[in-house]
């Protein structure tokens, strides 16, 4: 649980100083003068260690009193975003998220407030593109929750559906969007012609610090290195966007040996064929395509999938 810890800090920061109004009550800062904190169920003393985490998933929130809509404006929301992570993502695998993540806002539908509450805290925790912890397989079932959720009209549902839309592509483990990407030289390819072992689409802007960084540790990495030297990984750094000049003039931030193209009528962007929210943005394909890494920004992870799967 260490990593969690490190990461559920990072989230603390992130989103303690950002304001959003749940049903006119202010969360995402807190201001009363002894805020309302949350404690996880205990773990009873007889449970098995490999049950914990299953007794978890299923008794996690009981000491959460969810008709108590005053708790949403008492509540301390920083802590409740690190309460709401170490459930989503340290109790509940994606294997399990269509089962436990609609039970708890199943749980939490006991009033509009309380369901929009915990709404704010799945979109924060693993949709919000500042989130390390995002992740569509958990937040797609929240999702279909909300667009079936009597508190919610049809025009309040309309930004959610889309999102949905938008999660449901390119999910791990399916077939990636095709597309037509076009080189500096006018010629165009398409994503599925690429031959390769692995292909590592990296979504990026001209001059963004952040793409600065993540081409850095893709170039020191000895594992992805050692894989475009044998021509078993093939990156394609990919700009979504219409300033081509600009893209241009940033041809040489890339090592020539990577594919450094763009898309020329923005169908990616249009046609929603991959999330654009947040730039840079990385998918890892296997050799049919197939998504193994989802709109991260992990080299690492990139690095630990490449290495399990060349055992």
């Amino acid at each position: 649980m260490k990593k969690f810890v490190i990461i559920f800090l990072v989230l603390i920061i992130s989103f303690a100083c950002r304001g959003r109004r749940v049903d006119g009550v202010d969360v995402g800062t807190t201001t009363v003068k002894h805020p309302a904190t949350f404690t996880p169920a205990p773990i009873p003393s007889m449970i098995p260690d490999e049950q914990k985490a299953e007794y978890m998933r299923e008794h996690y929130w009981d000491t959460f009193d969810f008709a108590d809509t005053m708790l949403i404006q008492r509540m301390d929301s920083s802590r409740m975003l690190t309460a709401f992570a170490v459930y989503a993502v340290g109790y509940v695998p994606d294997s399990l998220a269509y089962k436990y993540m609609p039970l708890l806002m199943q749980r939490a539908s006991v009033s509009k407030s309380m369901y929009n509450y915990f709404l704010w805290l799945a979109e924060k925790v693993l949709h919000d593109p500042n989130s390390h912890l995002r992740n569509d397989e958990k937040y797609i079932p929240v999702l279909e929750s909300v667009v079936n959720s009597k508190w919610l009209d049809e025009y309040e549902r309309m930004p959610y559906e889309y999102d949905l839309e938008i999660a449901c592509q390119n999910r791990i483990g399916r077939t990636a969007n095709d597309f037509t990407f076009t080189l500096a030289s006018g010629r165009t390819d398409r994503l599925h012609m690429i031959r390769a072992d692995y292909t590592l689409i990296f979504i990026s802007n001209p001059g963004c610090p952040m793409c600065r960084d993540i081409k850095e540790q893709i170039i020191m990495s000895p594992i992805l290195q050692e894989l475009i030297k044998n021509k078993k990984l093939k990156v394609l750094v990919l700009y979504p966007d219409a300033d081509f000049e600009a893209w241009r003039e940033h041809l040489s931030d890339y090592p020539s040996s990577w594919i450094n193209a763009y898309d020329a009528e923005q169908r990616i962007d249009k046609e929603r064929l991959y999330d654009l929210k947040a730039i840079p943005s990385l998918y890892l394909l296997d050799n049919q395509k197939r998504v193994m890494a989802k709109d991260c920004t992990d080299v690492a992870y990139i690095e630990g999938l490449l290495s399990n799967s060349n055992k």
